[in-house]
Parts: C-alpha cells; structure tokens; sequence
C-alpha cells in the first residue's frame, strides 16, 4: 500500500495556517480591489474539492489504498480553501464566501474510468502549480504571494503521490493504465489547442446539469478563471509550454519512453490503443 508513506511524507512538511503563514506582514496599500475579487473566486473553486472527493470514493470503492489517500488529500485541498478564507476573513471581511456560494460549487460529478480520471486530477495538480507560482508573481501584497507560494508547493506534492498511484496502476493494469494515461495526457497537453483551460474544475462533469456543470460555472462569476489567467497572472504560451513539457518529461518517466511533443505522445497513444484492439479481437471467439 502508498498510502502509509504517502501520509508520513506529506504530514512531514505539513504548513501550519498560524504559525507558517506571514500575517504580521500585511500591506494594505498593495491590494488592489481586483486582486482581492480574485482570491474570493479561488477560494470558492478551492471548496470543490468536496465534490471531487465524493467522485473520487464512489469511483474507486474497490480501491481502498487510494481511497484513504483521499483523506490527505481532501484535508490539504480543503486548507487551501480555508486560508484563502482566512486572509479575506482578516483583511477583507467584506469577499469571505457565504456558506451558500461554497455550497453551489457540491454538486455530484458523473461516474468516469477512475485511470482517465487519475491521469486528469494528476495534470490538473501540474496545472495547478504553475497557476499558483504565476499567481505568487502577479500579486503585490505579501501575505497573499506567500500563500500562493504555499498552495503551489502542496499541489506539486499531490501530483507526485497521483504519479505513484499511475505507475501502480500500470503494474497492475498494464496498457489498459497506459492507454488511459496517454488519451488524457494527449488532452492535457493540448491547452493551446482549446478556448478553455483544461483543468478539472473547467470540465463538463454532470450531463443533466449542462451547461451549468462546471465547477466554474458555478462561481459568482463565471468567467472569472479566463480573465485571471488572460488579463490577470498573464498565464501566457511562456506558461503554458512549461505545463506541457512537465506532462510530458512524467509520461516519458512512467511510460520509460522519450516524449519531445504532444504530437509523440499521441503516436504512442494511437499504438497502445491498436495493441489493446487487436487482443481483444484475438479472444473474440468465432461463432
């Protein structure tokens, strides 16, 4: 099992929301009214982790190792909520979430393949770090820039415990898991190529809740996350070239093969897909 390392190594470097975090160092004169709207809309997204642990624990009901993981996870997500909520509950009393906004963002995700879904929560964990560093740069006022530092760092932890559930997963699925992977990492990696930022909280997820079943379709303001990264943190093609070559440097480790593009990446999707096919059709028995 991962998880008892896992914990050990997380709760080792665990911050702590009193004593970790720089609250004496407040300036008011360097947050803007636009920067504080901002922290608002992250924290409400940060909430939906709770919907995303619910998916995870009904998805993998026959997993338990990752499905206790989920508690780490969960917990630390959650925290990233809280300290956004704290900073705004200290400065900014004004922007703290109503237990309401936090609610709408709960709501239940549709069931997925749980490696489709692993490999997604994984880029999104990649994604994510590099939002928060760009966000760590943007902000001006120094109790804000070192939370965002603190999310950033925590989120480049949980994209290595997803990458130790994948390579168990492809010792136990073998190139069903790989399969899986390289689709999602395909998608992933190909942000460039879409009007939306492809994270886990930008995704349809519920069918009958269309077009409103997406965890930022639910914020106060729903094109809060495109103006962020366009206008805002400048999460530009610099930014994004370094998400995908941190997806691909992983894939070429778990797959111990060499991906220089996307374009690569999606040769070997296209083969490991065929092999699957053509095993399956060997077991298909004549009639």
């Amino acid at each position: 099992m991962l998880f008892p390392e896992l914990f050990k190594q997380l709760e080792a470097v665990r911050w702590n929301m009193a004593t970790d975090i720089p609250w004496d160092r407040f300036d008011a004169s360097l947050l803007s009214e636009e920067q504080a709207q901002t922290i608002k809309m992250n924290a409400i997204t940060e909430w939906a982790a709770l919907p995303a642990t619910e998916m995870f624990l009904r998805d993998n009901r026959d997993d338990s190792d990752f499905s206790a993981f989920m508690s780490v996870w969960f917990f630390e997500e959650q925290k990233h909520s809280l300290v956004l909520m704290e900073y705004l509950r200290r400065f900014r009393p004004d922007l703290v979430p109503t237990e309401e906004e936090l609610h709408e963002v709960r709501f239940e995700f549709d069931p997925a393949p749980a490696l489709e879904t692993l490999m997604l929560h994984f880029c999104g964990e990649i994604r994510l770090n590099h939002w928060y560093r760009r966000a760590a740069e943007w902000h001006t006022e120094p109790v804000i820039k070192a939370i965002y530092e603190t999310l950033s760092k925590d989120e480049a932890r949980h994209g290595g415990a997803y990458l130790r559930y994948m390579k168990r997963a492809m010792n136990k699925f073998g190139d069903e898991a790989r399969a899986a992977f390289a689709k999602v990492g395909v998608l992933m990696a190909s942000a460039r190529r879409t009007a939306q930022a492809l994270h886990p909280t930008n995704l349809h997820v519920n069918e009958k809740l269309f077009p409103r079943d997406t965890v930022q379709s639910r914020l106060p303001n729903p094109d809060w996350l495109e103006h962020w990264l366009d206008q805002q943190i400048q999460f530009d093609a610099v930014w994004e070239s370094k998400v995908v070559e941190r997806i691909l440097h992983n894939m070429s480790l778990l797959m111990e093969r060499s991906f220089a593009s996307v374009q690569e990446l999606n040769r070997f999707r296209k083969e490991i897909t065929q092999k699957l096919a053509a095993v399956t059709a060997s077991q298909v028995k004549p009639a």
